[in-house]
């Protein structure tokens, strides 16, 4: 069953043509991995699923719904979930509060505004730190993290509101050989929970957890 189709995904930037005429199919339950040189377009296309750009043309369709339009945040709230490429861990919060804030987001602004949640949601926020091996570093400013860290802490925070799809954008780059091994690991057990695109160029990485493989020329 596909859980995310997009169909003839065209983007253009002026004279520039990011994307021109992909298509897509990730099923539920899978861990599909997306290749290709640099500025073929791996980026701009995670970010149309996400809507952090709308395509030209062509369509997104994700667990039976057309998406194509829909803003990020109606997206983020049927279950669609993205780690940039470039981290973006609130640096001067600690690792726990961190977790929190994305899973409060979930969250009603009655419940926020009378600070209901926070002893409600520390079980939750306890195990995202414990599966991405972040528990004894919670009360640690995210900024003390080492980079290979901070990128575990952020996909712990996009896994945080259990989407049904996530979407990572290089979740390994700038990681040592041992530190890419061990992300592998750590996103193997997620497979049961909800289906990843991921962007990389280490083919190694896609090879011990992807079951899939697009190419963009």
């Amino acid at each position: 069953m596909a859980l995310l189709e997009v169909s003839g995904a065209t983007k253009l930037y002026g004279q520039l043509r990011a994307l021109d005429g992909v298509d897509l199919s990730v099923e539920v339950g899978t861990f599909h991995g997306l290749i290709g040189p640099n500025g073929s377009g791996k980026s701009t296309l995670l970010k149309s699923i996400a809507g952090a750009h709308f395509p030209t043309t062509g369509a997104i369709r994700f667990d039976g719904a057309d998406i194509t339009q829909l803003p990020p945040y109606q997206r983020a709230r049927s279950g669609l979930s993205l780690k940039f490429q470039i981290t973006a861990v609130l640096a001067e919060l600690s690792v726990y509060d961190n977790v929190l804030l994305a899973l409060q987001s979930l969250e009603g602004n009655w419940s926020l505004l009378f600070s209901r949640s926070r002893k409600r949601l520390d079980a939750d926020v306890m195990h995202a730190l414990e599966r991405f091996r972040l528990a004894d570093r919670a009360d640690n400013l995210a900024g003390e993290l080492s980079h290979g860290e901070q990128q575990w802490l952020e996909i712990a925070m996009a896994l945080a509101p259990r989407p049904k799809l996530l979407l990572l954008d290089e979740p390994t780059g700038g990681m040592s050989p041992e530190e890419r091994r061990v992300t592998g690991e750590l996103l193997a057990p997620i497979r049961s929970e909800c289906a990843l695109v991921i962007v990389e160029h280490d083919l190694d990485f896609f090879k011990n957890i992807c079951d899939r493989l697009t190419v963009l020329d």
